[in-house]
C-alpha cells in the first residue's frame, strides 16, 4: 500500500521541490508553486490536474480519484493512496503534477 511517507519521498525527489506546511497540512512546491498536498489524515493527496482530464479520471476510476467540493472550480484532483497500484503509479501522478507547476527552465 502506498503511504504518505511514499508521497513525501517521491515528491521531494523531484528537482527543486520543497515541503511547506500550509493550512495545517504538508504541501509540496516547485519554484514556489504548489503541486501536491497531503490533506486530512494523509490517506489521500491532492495534485494538479487539468479540468478536462480530471473529469475523465474520476469517471474511469472513481475508487481512486475524486474532486473535493472546495476544489471543484480549480484544477486539482484527489487521489486515494490505498487505491494506487504501486510507487511507480504514485511517481507518474506526482511527476505529471510537478510538470504543470515547474518553470520551463526546469522542464528542459
Amino acid at each position: 500500500m502506498t503511504t504518505s511517507d511514499d508521497v513525501r519521498a517521491v515528491a521531494l525527489s523531484l528537482p527543486e521541490t520543497t515541503e511547506k506546511i500550509a493550512w495545517s497540512m504538508p504541501t509540496f512546491r516547485v519554484a514556489g508553486k504548489m503541486f501536491a498536498t497531503l490533506p486530512e489524515d494523509e490517506t489521500s493527496m491532492a495534485v494538479r490536474c487539468p479540468k478536462e482530464e480530471r473529469k475523465e479520471l474520476v469517471l474511469a476510476e472513481p475508487e481512486k480519484f475524486w474532486v473535493a467540493a472546495h476544489e471543484a472550480s480549480s484544477a486539482w484532483v484527489r487521489v486515494r493512496l490505498a487505491a494506487l497500484e504501486d510507487v511507480d503509479e504514485l511517481r507518474d501522478i506526482l511527476l505529471d503534477s510537478w510538470r504543470q507547476a515547474a518553470p520551463a527552465a526546469l522542464l528542459e
